[in-house]
């Protein structure tokens, strides 16, 4: 039997009327957010299933653009992002589409380019009570929720890399709950992603990065 939390059962402190449609839409574009690293210049958002029907009258497209720019759930600017958005010069879209066999009627891909023309694509979706998975990053498949301090590794696939990374977060005492390796091939791009029991700081990144096989550290800790 499935365990049920309380914050499923409550739900997330927040601005709108749903916790799927709302804080959910929230923390996938915050997760996005967190991966760009840096402010946005352009975003459209690809929005499937009930968020392609509702997403003006139940508030998903704000939430959308707030957590973009970094705003948590119960923030009370969420209302104004439109005109937020504006102000810091941020484009931005909305495309509703047609829901694909198999996908989650709460979906929802950005395709993100940062102020350095650094570009972003990213799959997610909001499962209820706030709660989401994300599907793909940059094309490539995955599978976290952003529930626990998640740390994102991306790489080339080659030999000795998770030993690096399991070694460096092993020395600083950080409990690995779960760890999974996506890649797009053999020996190409690939992401490793951790879950841990403690949160990450700057400079468990700096020492992940010092190996030349990593090419960029995200940590997620919502």
């Amino acid at each position: 039997m499935k365990r049920v939390s309380a914050f499923q059962v409550i739900g997330p402190v927040m601005i709108g009327p749903s916790s799927s449609h709302t804080a959910g839409a929230l923390r996938i574009a915050q997760i996005a957010a967190r991966i760009l690293k840096e402010a946005p210049r352009e975003v459209v958002f690809y929005l499937y299933g009930s968020f392609a029907e509702t997403y003006r009258g139940h508030g998903t497209d704000r939430a959308l653009l707030a957590g973009m720019m970094g705003y948590d759930t119960d923030h009370p600017d969420i209302r104004d992002a439109y005109q937020i958005a504006h102000q810091r010069q941020i484009a931005f879209d909305f495309h509703p589409a047609k829901l694909i066999e198999g996908m989650h009627p709460n979906t929802v891909a950005l395709e993100v380019t940062g102020i350095s023309d650094k570009k972003l694509s990213l799959t997610g979706a909001s499962i209820g009570g706030g709660e989401v998975i994300i599907h793909a990053i940059n094309g490539i498949q995955v599978s976290f929720t952003g529930e626990y301090p998640t740390l994102i590794v991306q790489q080339q696939d080659r030999p000795g890399v998770a030993a690096h990374i399991t070694s460096v977060l092993a020395k600083a005492g950080v409990n690995i709950g779960t760890i999974r390796m996506y890649r797009e091939q053999r020996g190409n791009r690939a992401f490793t992603i951790l879950e841990t029991d403690e949160a990450l700081s700057p400079s468990h990144v700096k020492e992940i990065l010092d190996n030349q096989n990593i090419n960029d550290v995200f940590i997620i800790d919502l």
